[in-house]
């Protein structure tokens, strides 16, 4: 399920930027984080893709939401300039930004290539 970060929340289960000078995840699995504005046409397109997305790989990793109109302090953070804006955070490492409306696809290639998370096996009747 997609879950919508407030500040406090993002501090707690990504990352705390007051207490580390330092990029340091905090999940316990990779997760994908999409800045978002309820106003935003694009963003609404891609909203079903990440509901697609935290079913199928349900257990694997996080989906989640920042609304920019309301995480202002999170959005200027990252830099957030345009919407919608994707990191794809790893366990280790650097988070991976990806700016615009992507298709299914280019997600699940990033899931591949960022995480090394292959897709679910699909299995039609």
């Amino acid at each position: 399920m997609v879950k919508h970060l407030n500040e406090e929340e993002f501090k707690k289960l990504v990352f705390n930027y007051e207490e580390n000078g330092e990029w340091k995840y905090l999940g316990d699995k990779p997760c994908i984080i999409d800045f978002y504005a309820e106003w935003c046409a694009p963003c609404r397109m891609i909203s079903p893709i990440l509901e697609d997305i935290a079913k199928q790989y349900e257990g694997k990793l996080y989906v989640y939401k920042v609304d920019t109109d309301k995480e202002i302090k999170l959005s200027q953070l990252f830099g957030i300039r345009s919407i919608p804006t994707i990191l794809f955070v790893p366990l280790e490492g650097q988070p991976h930004m990806a700016v615009g409306a992507m298709p299914k696809d280019s997600f699940t290639k990033a899931i591949k290539e960022i995480f090394n998370i292959n897709p679910p096996l699909i299995i039609k009747p």
